[in-house]
């Protein structure tokens, strides 16, 4: 198992991220100036005293944008630079480029803007009582709603809220533009979509998109915060390097960065489920309503995903969601790991918990019996068949190695027995669509060389942020061609080299591209082949008994028929063959009917379950994670090390989501805890203190790379077992006779307000 091809260079420090690149002394260091307001008009702008201070080399403001002033990425309402008005405090107004970054931000305080402020919406109740919709609402619905509520034994219904995220990957929003000859410009960005900050910096300099170069050889983190707003410091970065014939770099400090970008959209979920005596759902209704923020970004695409998981893991015959995206005055909120999939996940578990509590079951009987099953009840609200269904050999193995039912009667015993701490439990599944829910976006394009000393330099479409990819791609392309990894190095992802690519995101970046690389090197080694049986004297009809391994290429039923790898490659050379080529994939039989909410969205499904158990101070608030047993379904793994540390990560993600990670806003939209002393990520302090991980064996995935599944995103869900738990001991504080008032995250606040308010019922 090879371990992060950059693994040792992070320990050292040789990694080089953006804002580590060395360009000389030529360097220029921008600066934004930012709206302080909510939402105003700006009257006038005066920046004539800041221009003249030594050192300040540019100002610019909307009229000095060359190309289109817009970088929405789906839909244009998002203003590069602010015009007449700001929608939010942190929008751009104007772009400083200076020799130092103390220079400009002594030249910032010279300027000066005069506002009008408006009335703002900083709230989602705000924006819904106020409609102020983003776009048309959505929906998907099976069955019979009606019908499904009338024929049910008991109804229940509630209203769910569950908060933002802060993405907080360590590297924050960096940018180097480097301007070339003509109108050639060079893009140094820490973005997962390549392609697209190409596109949005050609449409705002006004050039074609061959005259952008824009590279990336790895990001300190991203998830999904960097898929399309880092578009926004490149084209910054760019206009600023075309203005004054200079590099420029733009690097946020964490406040500035925790201030001017979007974060996970907070949701406010009505719902009413309609179920039987023995916990059998009948029927759902789900609305479902998110805050957008100021403009579109990828705000509809993160919707249609929730809508598309209210579901999670159980058939529901009768289900119904609609889903709402509204505006409000605050940065544009954006692709979060997940995108969607947690806050709509959040909704079913919370029913399933509350169906639980009401019919006094264990949580466990509830899920384990609207389940979707192997062959019957497995068709989704959006008619795509769940196939390959991994959740009862999940469920079954993890039942056992987290010992629950034996834990679970341990923790009423405790619980029975101490007054100011109770303990929760509880088990919750994951099953995750794997694709781009946008079909077109499900392709991906590779360039593989192979040199005269028999190495091999692999290119594709995908973007490192930490997560391995270039180590499984890299393995791959070994595998592929039977050679050591040492002769294989995996390139910086170049628009140059693969054109047109999509994000690294959906959790597809090793399905998608690493079928592009094992395409590229299938029609190489078809070249190959070829040489060695003209070697031989052997016909083309024996193409398919040739063999790659080992550092050699040899004829399976001939195996004293071989040659090394590196002489094939020189006598190739030598026979004027191609040793470079292009691969592409795209993945197969997906299709998506927005109009009709049906279709096949989704290549397949990843699953997970995990079993966690938490220990409550019902005098503080505090709560204490003393076990997570997590089961995950990755196919058959391509890199066993970095999917373990996908999943932990992942699940640790969550619990910041669920427990910690609480944004708060003034009166006047401004977020009051945007650095590290007031926002609380998860510390080694908030890890599981008995943390046990393990993936699901002998559960190939047919038809993508190496019988493999996408990791990324879906342990991520798997934190609402935490958030349960929480639930579950807060619960016990009533005997479980009252259903907790309860909201995501979990934070102390939450945890005592719900306490006291049971308290008040006892």
């Amino acid at each position: 198992m090879l371990p992060h091809d950059s693994a040792i260079k992070h320990v050292t420090g040789e990694s080089v991220y953006v804002n580590d690149i060395n360009i000389g002394d030529q360097i220029l260091h921008g600066h934004l100036v930012y709206s302080k307001h909510a939402f105003a008009k700006i009257k006038s702008v005066d920046f004539k005293k800041a221009l003249k201070l030594e050192g300040v080399k540019a100002i610019l403001s909307f009229k000095d944008i060359p190309g289109v002033n817009q970088m929405g990425p789906v839909f244009h309402d998002e203003d590069c630079l602010a015009k007449e008005e700001v929608n939010f405090i942190g929008q751009v107004i104007l772009l400083i480029a200076a020799e130092t970054k103390e220079l400009a931000r002594q030249a910032e305080h010279l300027i000066t803007i005069e506002y009008e402020p408006l009335e703002a919406i900083l709230d989602l109740e705000t924006a819904i009582e106020m409609d102020s919709r983003l776009h048309p609402p959505q929906k998907i619905e099976c069955g019979d709603i009606k019908s499904g509520f009338k024929n049910s034994e008991y109804l229940i219904e509630g209203i769910l809220n569950t908060g933002g995220q802060e993405h907080w990957y360590l590297e924050t929003q960096s940018c180097l533009a480097v301007p070339d000859e003509g109108n050639e410009i060079k893009i140094f960005s820490s973005t997962q979509h390549p392609s697209e900050t190409q596109a949005i910096v050609a449409e705002v300099l006004g050039i074609q998109k061959n005259e952008v170069e824009v590279e990336v050889r790895r990001m300190g983190g991203a998830f999904g915060g960097k898929e399309t707003q880092a578009n926004h410091y490149a084209a910054w970065s760019a206009l600023l390097a075309k203005a004054t014939s200079r590099p420029v770099k733009i690097h946020l400090t964490r406040d500035e960065d925790q201030i001017i970008t979007g974060k996970r959209h907070r949701t406010i979920s009505n719902y009413k489920v309609g179920f039987e005596k023995d916990g059998k759902i009948n029927a759902v209704d789900i609305d479902l309503n998110l805050d957008a923020g100021s403009s579109s970004d990828l705000t509809m695409a993160i919707l249609e995903r929730a809508m598309f998981h209210v579901d999670n893991a159980y058939y529901i015959p009768s289900l119904r969601v609609i889903g709402n995206a509204w505006k409000t005055n605050l940065p544009s909120n954006t692709a979060f790991r997940g995108f969607g999939g947690p806050q709509g996940m959040a909704v079913i578990e919370d029913i399933i918990d509350q169906i639980a509590r009401f019919l006094k079951k264990d949580p466990i009987e509830i899920r384990k019996l609207n389940f979707y099953q192997e062959e019957n009840n497995n068709t989704t609200h959006y008619n795509q068949k769940v196939d390959n269904n991994r959740l009862p050999l999940l469920y079954e193995q993890l039942i056992k190695s987290s010992d629950y039912l034996s834990r679970r009667s341990h923790t009423h015993q405790f619980n029975k027995l101490n007054q100011f701490t109770k303990r929760g439990i509880a088990l919750t599944p994951v099953k995750f669509g794997i694709s781009f829910t946008t079909s077109f976006l499900n392709q991906a394009g590779a360039l593989v060389n192979i040199y005269k000393d028999g190495t091999v330099l692999v290119n594709h479409g995908g973007t490192e942020m930490g997560q391995g990819l270039n180590t499984k791609i890299l393995k791959i392309a070994s595998d592929e061609l039977g050679i050591g990894s040492e002769f294989v190095k995996v390139n910086s992802t170049n628009t140059s080299k693969v054109p047109n690519t999509s994000a690294t995101a959906a959790s597809s970046g090793s399905d998608l591209n690493g079928m592009a690389v094992k395409n590229a090197i299938e029609k190489l080694k078809i070249r190959l082949a070829r040489v060695a049986l003209k070697k031989w004297n052997m016909s083309n009809e024996f193409i398919d008994e040739i063999i790659f391994e080992n550092n050699e290429v040899y004829v399976g039923n001939q195996p004293e028929l071989y040659i090394s790898f590196s002489d094939l490659i020189n006598l190739a050379y030598l026979e004027r063959t191609s040793l470079s080529a292009t691969g592409f994939y795209k993945t197969p039989d997906i299709h998506f009917d927005k109009k009709n909410g049906k279709g096949k969205p989704f290549h397949y499904f990843a699953f997970g379950m995990a079993v966690s158990e938490v220990e409550i101070d019902t005098l503080t608030g505090y709560a204490n994670l003393l076990r997570s047993d997590i089961l995950h379904d990755v196919g058959n793994s391509l890199n066993e090390g970095l999917d373990i540390g996908q999943i932990e990560g992942g699940f640790v993600q969550g619990i910041g989501w669920v427990t910690t990670e609480d944004l708060k806003y003034d009166k006047k939209g401004n977020l009051l805890n945007h650095s590290p002393d007031t926002y609380k990520i998860p510390t080694i302090q908030d890890i599981p203190k008995d943390f046990r991980v393990d993936i699901l064996k002998n559960v190939p995935n047919p038809n993508t790379i190496k019988q493999s599944k996408a990791v990324g995103e879906p342990p991520f869900m798997l934190a609402l077992s935490v958030w349960l738990a929480i639930k579950d001991a807060i619960s016990a504080v009533g005997d479980h006779q009252f259903e907790p008032e309860f909201s995501l995250p979990a934070t102390n606040e939450v945890i005592l307000e719900s306490i006291e308010n049971i308290r008040i019922k006892i």
